[in-house]
């Protein structure tokens, strides 16, 4: 198991409530090493969750001595601009647009409509000659998917 797994399982260790995940854990190369803890929740996370949970992964990293050189820990949540890379992202983003680009390089831009166990329902608008452009349906599966990003809205 690497560093960056064992630092998942410990911040997943101290989530303080079952609807927070995390959902990347990213170990930078230059020295002094960045140690990046991104996590969620099902319905939002607070800068003091994400406090609490830095000063109780700090504490057990100094004790375990996972990483010998010196680091710098950063817990926080993915920005607007981060893909969606645990189905629980996409749950929670159900009813918000969403921009996909799949492996075979095709590209979607729809609302996110259902989120399942397999795969996510977008309802895109698509045009065809002649006539007014239609809301359709498009189901992708997960295995199919390279990337997935909100598209924000200021409306």
């Amino acid at each position: 198991m690497d560093t960056a797994q064992k630092i998942r399982e410990l911040a997943e260790k101290h989530l303080a409530d079952a609807s927070h995940f995390v959902v990347d854990v990213v170990i930078g190369k230059h020295k002094p090493h960045k140690v990046s803890v991104f996590v969620d929740g099902d319905k939002g996370i607070t800068i003091d969750h994400c406090s609490d949970l830095s000063r109780a992964l700090s504490e057990e990293l100094d004790k375990l001595d996972l990483i010998r050189e010196n680091y710098m820990l950063e817990v926080g949540t993915p920005g607007l601009d981060q893909p969606l890379k645990l189905k629980r992202q996409f749950v929670k983003n159900t009813g918000r647009e969403l921009k996909v680009l799949q492996k075979d390089k095709t590209m979607w831009q729809g609302k996110l409509a259902l989120a399942t166990e397999e795969a996510i329902t977008l309802e895109t608008q698509i045009k065809t000659k002649g006539k007014k452009a239609e809301i359709k349906p498009v189901e992708i599966p997960y295995s199919e998917i390279e990337k997935a990003i909100v598209m924000v809205s200021f409306k």
